[in-house]
């Protein structure tokens, strides 16, 4: 009985406290976690069923390893608001699948994405052929963006917080010195003084950081 009253109340204390976790985590979908997030999902799932499955043990040695992950996370959350490189480790970036209905078989293998799935995907969304697509990107989450001719055209940004996206500019047949030229044009001599830049009917769109302003 004694064990039961142990498991009941640990059991009720987790529940709290995965949720207090997860809620000092953020809010984000199922689709959109980083690997980081699923990582630490795992392991305070199985520190959880450890500390349920041995009444026995002190609930702090349960406890201790969920904070430290907690810490983990919080800590690679800022890193990833300020390094756009750590974000594309950790998260990786949209892969172009679809460009003006040719199917990027190199860039299909490199995501191990088959075409069973593309067609799939493609079905859901009501699309009924390859050839219709001007572009479709496989996202970090799995998700397909699918863009048929006559859509907006995606905004890619050429930067984001002060690092160039040299992959975005070759999908607009853009390089790196043409983007500096164009920003000297505009009185910016370091791209890092720029939060977010994109290229948007003929035009180049520039946000400078508030510390630039």
């Amino acid at each position: 009985m004694n064990d039961l009253l142990i498991i009941s109340f640990r059991t009720v204390f987790l529940y709290a406290l995965i949720v207090l976790i997860l809620r000092l985590m953020g809010k984000r979908e199922v689709g959109e976690l980083s690997v980081i997030d699923v990582v630490v999902f795992v392991i305070i799932a199985e520190v959880a069923a450890l500390a349920l499955d041995s009444p026995d043990a002190k609930l702090l040695h349960s406890i201790l390893p969920m904070l430290v992950l907690l810490v983990i996370q919080y800590i690679s959350s800022l890193i990833s608001l300020k390094s756009k490189k750590f974000r594309d480790v950790v998260d990786g970036d949209p892969t172009v699948i679809i460009k003006d209905g040719i199917i990027l078989e190199e860039e299909m293998r490199k995501q191990r994405y088959n075409l069973d799935d593309l067609f799939q995907q493609l079905r859901e969304k009501q699309v009924g052929s390859v050839y219709d697509v001007s572009y479709a990107y496989l996202e970090t989450s799995g998700n397909l963006a699918v863009f048929q001719y006559g859509d907006t055209p995606p905004v890619l940004p050429f930067i984001s917080d002060g690092d160039i996206d040299v992959g975005h500019l070759s999908l607009q047949d853009k390089t790196e010195e043409w983007l500096l030229t164009e920003l000297k044009k505009k009185g910016i001599e370091d791209p890092k003084q720029v939060f977010y830049c994109s290229y948007e009917k003929d035009e180049l769109k520039v946000q400078l950081k508030q510390a630039y302003l």
